[in-house]
Order: structure tokens, then sequence, then C-alpha cells
């Protein structure tokens, strides 16, 4: 895996969860800017879909299995995209929790990923 990527992408989940949470605080559903910040996050998530499976192709192999790490990346790749969609559902201040959630799940998975390789 690329450690930047990693990083870059727990980084800006968990930019994206404050974001959110601060929202949420502030009685505020979530609105354009933060489907903004949700696609950027987003990106980077498929972006480490991607990589991860060329690398699978490309031969390297997951110090702790194959299955795992693909589950993880598919996991990783649809964290926000299925938060964002709930808040699209839930117009009021929890469709910012929901996608503050979202978030960090996608940054605990980021790290989990970072495990799995054998980081």
């Amino acid at each position: 895996m690329i450690d930047a990527l990693t990083f870059a992408a727990s980084l800006a989940a968990l930019a994206l969860a404050a974001w959110c949470g601060f929202a949420f605080k502030r009685d505020q559903p979530t609105k354009d800017w933060h489907f903004i910040g949700m696609a950027v996050v987003s990106v980077l998530g498929l972006l480490q879909l991607v990589i991860g499976l060329v690398r699978l192709a490309g031969g390297d192999k997951p110090a702790q299995g194959t299955a795992i790490f693909v589950a993880y990346l598919l996991g990783a790749a649809a964290a926000v995209p299925a938060a964002g969609f709930m808040s699209l559902a839930e117009r009021t201040r929890w469709g910012s929790a929901t996608v503050s959630a979202g978030a960090v799940v996608l940054a605990v998975l980021e790290v989990r990923l970072y495990d799995i390789w054998g980081g």
C-alpha cells in the first residue's frame, strides 16, 4: 500500500468528521459544502481501492490475507458514500452526525488496511 495515501485518506476523513461534527453541534444538516468534502474523501477511498486491487493483481500479497484485505478495501470505499446517502434521507442535524460517524469509520478502516497489508 502507499503509506502517504493511507495517511492522507485518514486525515481527510478525520477532518470531514470534525467538520460535520461541528455542524451537528450547531444543529445544522449536511449542506452542499459537506457533500463536496465527502466527494474528496470518497475519491481518496476509491483511489485506495484501485491501488490495492492493482497491487493484488500484480502479485503482491497482504500479510494477513487477501480476502480480509479486499473486504476492508470495499468497506473503506463505501463508508463515506453510504453515510452521505443516509444523510440525504435525514435532513436534520442527525444527517451531519451520520456523515461524521461514517468518516470516523473510514479513518479506522484505513489504519486497519495498513495493518493488514503488513505496515
